[in-house]
């Protein structure tokens, strides 16, 4: 992999360009890294007060009836955009998708619990608990890296 950097003071913005024959894991491992970079905070709402909320410091979020929320230590927190929205500025090696509903923070996550109708139940270090749909059990343990041969 060969890297070039260009300065010059005449630039205006910073553009990064990736140039490749394919977008393999290395690759995918920059974008990631380049997109995590994109959103530093996140607007939420609870009362009439508005919260600057990092990243880092959000448990999980959640939809309920057309409503948005981010879970902190310091409580629930309205957000106005959407799940897909907040899959697609997060970045994916910190937040993973549990279910249709909900986005949690890896970094949050104290243990599973298997189901017995293939579910997980993911407890948070702050004692909340959700459960993983079957559709996104594998995508949870791909982010976690756990093997896919031994079982939960």
């Amino acid at each position: 992999m060969k890297i070039s950097l260009d300065i010059d003071s005449d630039y205006e913005e910073t553009r990064v360009t990736i140039q490749c024959k394919e977008v393999d894991d290395s690759i995918k491992d920059i974008l990631d890294f380049l997109k995590g970079r994109e959103i530093e905070f996140i607007v939420g709402k609870n009362g009439e007060m508005q919260h600057i909320l990092k990243p880092a410091a959000i448990h999980c979020f959640y939809a309920s009836k057309d409503e948005v929320f981010a879970v902190t230590d310091d409580g629930e927190f309205k957000v106005r955009e959407k799940l897909y929205e907040l899959e697609q500025l997060l970045s994916p090696k910190q937040f993973v998708r549990l279910s249709k509903s909900v986005i949690a923070n890896l970094h949050e996550l104290s243990r599973f619990e298997a189901s017995f109708n293939g579910t997980l139940c993911v407890h948070f270090k702050s004692g909340k608990k959700e459960y993983v749909t079957r559709h996104y059990v594998s995508s949870i343990k791909a982010a976690l890296k756990i093997n896919r041969r031994k079982s939960l």
